[in-house]
């Protein structure tokens, strides 16, 4: 007759209670973290990183601005007088080459301290995912008859122009550089497929006229986060205000637009 069997001690209960390890759970657990970690990558590539990245800019930009003021201002160009006031024949830059920095970007329904670099080129290894604001290589330059066109980002790498879509009509676009401020007024916005350069020219989307005018275009992708569209915005030249006259009134305080469109 078999005696019957001993009863288990407590440690033993606990032995055999244990869960086995197995390869299919410890790999699910891997897949698991790697793929929070993924979540927070592109919580902070897309959100937490582009305002930091967009803070750094702006400060960057005013810290440059306040040098400018610093230093003695250049002379004014020549002035005319006409029936709404004087006009200054707007200074004549230099085309920037790519990555090269040449002015700011100030738009007051943006936030008073928004000041985004403006440099050569629109590739985005050189210029757009530094956070600048690149210029085309066929555009005139700030003030000059034609077409100053500009690209910039409206998701990731600071984000510059994400906020384009919310501009209103009349409010300032305006240039700053060592010697003034180039004020352009919004007129209106549209969207277009990414082959449409003819936004690029002299006059945006009519080729072979001239008109004498004087224009700024900004571009970047639509929707956020695709590069199925792209959205355009136009706006015409005002005037240029020296340095040695102090800041213009196109850079006063509006209703600025609430945090960044997401």
């Amino acid at each position: 007759m078999t005696a019957p069997a001993a009863p288990m001690s407590r440690r033993e209960k606990k032995r055999r209670q244990r869960p086995r390890t197995t390869v299919t759970g410890v790999l699910g657990e891997l897949l698991l973290t790697a793929g929070v970690i993924v979540l927070l990558f592109v919580a902070w590539q897309m959100w937490i990183g582009d305002i930091i990245i967009s803070a750094q800019q702006n400060e960057q930009g005013q810290q440059i601005s306040q040098e400018w003021d610093r230093q003695p201002a250049p002379e004014p160009p020549p002035a005319v007088e006409t029936e709404d006031g004087v006009w200054y024949e707007p200074p004549l830059m230099e085309h920037p080459s790519a990555g090269e920095h040449m002015a700011l970007l100030r738009v007051p329904r943006f936030g008073d301290d928004y000041a985004a670099t403006i440099a050569g080129g629109t590739t985005r290894p050189i210029t757009l995912d530094n956070g600048w604001v690149g210029v085309y290589d066929q555009s005139v330059m700030p003030g000059q008859v034609g077409n100053f066109s500009v690209a910039g980002h409206r998701t990731t790498w600071g984000f510059p122009l994400n906020r384009m879509d919310k501009l209103k009509i009349d409010d300032a676009i305006v240039v700053e550089t060592a010697e003034g401020w180039y004020t352009y007024r919004y007129r209106n916005m549209q969207y277009v497929t990414p082959d449409a350069v003819d936004v690029l020219l002299d006059v945006p989307q009519v080729p072979g006229v001239e008109t004498g005018e004087r224009y700024m275009t900004l571009t970047a992708c639509s929707p956020l986060y695709s590069l199925a569209e792209r959205i355009v915005g136009y706006a015409v030249f005002e005037g240029f205000q020296p340095r040695s006259e102090g800041a213009p009134e196109s850079l006063a305080p509006v209703d600025v637009v609430a945090g960044p469109s997401w």
